[in-house]
């Protein structure tokens, strides 16, 4: 089958239903750009003689699936963000997989209880700050509501999941009063009107528009390889980059991940993809292909990310922030935080 692109499946499932596989392949639907999973997928035909055809998917995953039905040619299912996994659950678009390789690769805070979802790599929401910005040492999220910070932060838009994310485990962590406080405190210190892309944030603080701003780490490994173009290098070398912690806990994180879909018709070969993208050697592409955490302990770290120092995830279940994201984003508009 090959790479297909959204453009070519817009006719919908009735009329643009993807091939089942033959013997041999797995198809995987993911939201991810094909261009940076593809070494992955790559190695693991080399490695299991099994053919991955890909599907991108920009928008509408669980749609997409769901309108298939069972006659769904899908047999992974692999997006970001932990609320678009608790979707394609909550739909009954996943099926439980008992696989011990993954059970011994990936901690049990990564994945569903219930074998339905897992992760398969981390992003962190760090601090990206003006070399020389004192007090990034042991900095928290918290306190950047702080008014010493006031006309120096800048962040995308609060609706962005990566940001209803955050103030998810905030809400989570601290309750809905603080956390609305904490927000209120966090838009009266913004430098600008919370917009644009987590690359902007770096781009605005090279120039001097703001101080501080949270973004993706992977980010900034993105821009400091000059995979972005020089623009992009300039911006991500001048930052300094800090891992912001909860008061008594870790750094937020997000994830991507996959699920097996419920009517794969190519299970087992669904498994080992699974099974592969959770070992050694892939996780190991991750880090060099996408600047992202691995999600098994042990597995390296790109340099770029390692000199960040080491990453101590917060403890808060990724599942329950998943489920406060709809009372982050009416929060979001309650203290209108993008106007």
């Amino acid at each position: 089958m090959g790479l297909l692109t959204l453009a070519a499946l817009v006719c919908g499932p009735a009329r643009a239903q993807a091939p089942a596989p033959a013997s041999g392949e797995v198809n995987l639907y993911t939201t991810r750009e094909p261009g940076l999973i593809r070494p992955l997928l790559d190695a693991f035909t080399a490695k299991s003689g099994v053919k991955v055809n890909t599907v991108f998917v920009d928008k509408g995953l669980a749609e997409r699936v769901a309108a298939e039905g069972a006659r769904s040619a899908a047999d992974v299912l692999m997006t970001v963000d932990i609320g678009n996994l608790i979707e394609l659950v909550d739909k009954d678009l996943a099926q439980p997989v008992r696989s011990p390789a993954i059970e011994a690769a990936v901690p049990a805070s990564l994945r569903d209880p219930e074998g339905r979802w897992l992760a398969l790599s981390i992003r962190a929401r760090v601090a990206y700050a003006k070399p020389g910005l004192k007090g990034l040492d042991g900095i928290t999220y918290e306190s950047l509501a702080d008014p010493k910070y006031k006309g120096e932060v800048c962040l995308r838009s609060g609706q962005h999941p990566y940001n209803t994310a955050l103030i998810a485990a905030y809400l989570v962590k601290h309750g809905e009063e603080k956390a609305e406080a904490w927000l209120r405190g966090l838009k009266d210190n913004l430098a600008r009107k919370a917009g644009g892309g987590d690359r902007d944030v770096a781009r605005d603080i090279v120039a001097d528009l703001c101080d501080i701003g949270l973004a993706n780490s992977y980010y900034v490994g993105l821009m400091r390889s000059g995979r972005g173009g020089p623009e992009q290098k300039k911006w991500g070398d001048g930052i300094t980059v800090a891992l912001p912690v909860f008061e008594g806990g870790g750094t937020h994180v997000n994830v991507s991940g996959a699920v097996v879909a419920k009517s794969a018709p190519n299970r087992d070969n669904a498994v080992k993809l699974l099974e592969y993208l959770v070992s050694d050697e892939a996780q190991g592409l991750y880090a060099k292909a996408d600047y992202e955490y691995p999600v098994k302990p042990g597995a390296p770290v790109d340099p770029l990310l390692a000199e960040l120092g080491p990453l101590k995830i917060d403890a808060t279940p990724l599942v329950e922030i998943a489920r406060r994201r709809k009372a982050a984003s009416l929060l979001v508009d309650k203290v209108g935080f993008d106007k």
